[in-house]
């Protein structure tokens, strides 16, 4: 972490815990420190100007995003060790949608002088977990007050010789494939919305996506002509792949099965499940185009084609609800 930005007055929040202003700016960072673990990519942590990682490609894959309290998270539906979870996951599954392997996340931290210390550690903790489980590192960041609790990350990755997997490599008659699920968060949100926490299934892909990220280097090794994470819904997120590559692309309903609790919760609340498994995003699967030649391993299960055209249909024709989320709708 570097050592900038300013601090609150106050000792301790009106929960009774040590707030970030008690403890101050170096013990803040010093505490979230203590608590990451460094894998063989991290040459140096924190501590320094910045961070030193290994980048034996010659190349390096770089991500960036941000998590708002209240746009993005809510702290009454996630612990701080799911938010970072959720922080993480997100930038992690964006260097794997090129093919590349994580290997490090450098983190900035905006909050309330009176936001409690713990609350900090666990959201280091999150980070550090799913950082770990691909192989990588938190090593390095910056923080600062701010009214609005922020979560910016910033993910490097290691494309290990191959080239990138872009947006802009489908062609006619490539097989749309998908890897890991999409409807659960969205279905989570939902249930989360409408006052509930169960399904539990369902609440808790919410918080915590799991990321299929190894198959984003298997499908570059594969021959992926194209890749994207699906962040803001599957269609919504096709059609960035559709218009960079030039091509139409036709995704099959019947491709997908509607679990069991996603069902009762859909019939529950009133809602088409194909809504949420279209349309909705944050589970961050990986959505790829394969050359029809191509052998696909299990992890990849084919949902459609690309076509000569323009845009995005399900079973041949426009999709009439909505197609995934919008930071400014």
């Amino acid at each position: 972490m570097s050592e900038q930005g300013g601090t609150g007055r106050h000792g301790r929040n009106a929960g009774g815990g040590v707030s970030v202003s008690g403890i101050g700016e170096f013990g803040l960072i010093g505490k979230i420190t203590a608590r990451l673990s460094y894998g063989p990519t991290a040459l140096l942590g924190p501590g320094d100007d910045a961070a030193v990682v290994t980048a034996p490609d010659g190349r390096v894959a770089a991500s960036t995003d941000v998590l708002v309290d209240g746009r993005h998270f809510r702290r009454d539906w996630c612990s701080a060790l799911d938010v970072g979870h959720k922080a993480a996951a997100a930038n992690l599954a964006d260097i794997a949608a090129m093919g590349a392997t994580p290997t490090a996340l450098l983190v900035a931290l905006c909050m309330p002088a009176d936001l409690e210390t713990g609350w900090a550690e666990g959201l280091a903790d999150g980070l550090s977990a799913e950082a770990s489980s691909v192989g990588a590192s938190v090593v390095g960041g910056d923080m600062s007050s701010s009214p609005t609790l922020t979560v910016a990350v910033t993910a490097l990755g290691d494309l290990e010789g191959r080239p990138p997997v872009l947006r802009s490599g489908a062609r006619p008659g490539d097989v749309l494939a998908l890897a890991g699920r999409t409807g659960y968060a969205a279905a989570g949100l939902t249930v989360l919305t409408r006052g509930f926490r169960t399904p539990r299934v369902l609440v808790e892909a919410y918080r915590r996506p799991q990321v299929p990220y190894a198959a984003g280097p298997q499908a570059a090794t594969l021959g992926a002509t194209s890749m994207i994470d699906v962040s803001d819904g599957l269609l919504a997120d096709l059609g960035h792949v559709a218009t960079a590559s030039g091509v139409a692309i036709d995704v099959r309903r019947d491709a997908f099965d509607v679990p069991r609790q996603m069902a009762d919760a859909a019939q529950a609340l009133g809602v088409d499940p194909y809504t949420w498994i279209l349309a909705g995003g944050e589970d961050h699967a990986l959505a790829a185009t394969f050359p029809p030649a191509v052998a696909l391993p299990a992890e990849w299960r084919p949902i459609g084609v690309v076509t000569h055209g323009a845009g995005v249909t399900v079973d041949g024709a426009p999709y009439d609800g909505p197609t995934g989320w919008d930071h400014f709708r």
